[in-house]
């Protein structure tokens, strides 16, 4: 998955070194926790060699579990869960809201009483480990409480952010994503491959779902609203420093970042 997943290209990878790039086989499923585990090893490693590591992407969701930690949540407890949402429907979910604040105040600040999901969540932790989610989460540590790091976030107009989306489709198929995608359909791919970005367009336009030029519309609409998700996420975060590069130079930026880690 060379094409679907933009991987950084060989020259690319000369110009510097790179991790967790292509280390992965589509067979096989990956995870939040395993990209956290594996990324603060190597994070370790580097800041060994006197070097300053940075990473760069992607995913809000991994980025926090680095960054903050991952969250020791115990699997779920169906059973629990369905007793939970029979009581809801029954009385409310602002009842079972009352119950989680008694128990864990500071959740309860945090979730809205009709947020019924949170709630059960929030309880069913509590009945699993006999420890409140605030308690564990207090407990959760991430590469800020060992070192001290900087975010930065690149940001432009969101009609740029769009038609360089629209132009990256255009040039992953006339790359050869179809025949990329056609390939791998032959093996046995894991949940985390197929869940990729244009994949699943892809294979229904392969199984006769529609034509092609419709597939590359709902890619980039499908994108689009990837990216949309991905700015709101990290736009809640106010440790990131941002740089708007419609407005600055790489040049600039680059300066400021390197002056910042100084």
């Amino acid at each position: 998955m060379v094409v679907l997943s933009q991987a950084p290209s060989p020259s690319e990878k000369k110009k510097a070194r790179h991790y967790l790039v292509g280390i992965l086989d589509p067979r096989k499923e990956y995870s939040v926790a395993s990209f956290r585990s594996k990324a603060s090893r190597l994070i370790k490693s580097i800041i060994k060699r006197k070097k300053i590591p940075i990473v760069v992407g992607g995913s809000g969701l991994y980025v926090k579990a680095l960054v903050d930690g991952l969250f020791p949540s115990p699997e779920a407890d169906l059973k629990f869960r369905g007793r939970m949402q029979k009581f809801a429907a029954r009385y409310g979910s602002p009842k079972l809201h009352s119950a989680l604040a008694k128990i864990d105040p500071d959740a309860a600040a945090n979730i809205h009483p009709n947020d019924a999901r949170r709630i059960i969540r929030a309880l069913e932790i509590y009945d699993s480990t006999g420890r409140t989610m605030t308690e564990l989460k207090r407990e959760t540590k991430g590469l800020k409480d060992n070192y001290d790091i900087k975010i930065f976030g690149l940001t432009r107009p969101r009609p740029q952010v769009y038609s360089s989306i629209d132009a990256r489709v255009d040039k992953m198929f006339a790359g050869g994503v179809v025949n990329e995608v056609k390939a791998l359909g032959k093996k046995r791919l894991s949940k985390t491959a197929r869940a990729v970005l244009g994949f699943k367009e892809i294979s229904e336009y392969l199984d006769g779902g529609y034509g092609l030029d419709e597939a590359m519309s709902l890619v980039k609409r499908n994108t689009r609203r990837f990216a949309k998700r991905q700015m709101t996420w990290f736009r809640s975060d106010g440790r990131i420093r941002w740089f708007d590069v419609s407005r600055m130079s790489e040049g600039a930026i680059v300066k400021k970042i390197c002056g910042e880690v100084k």
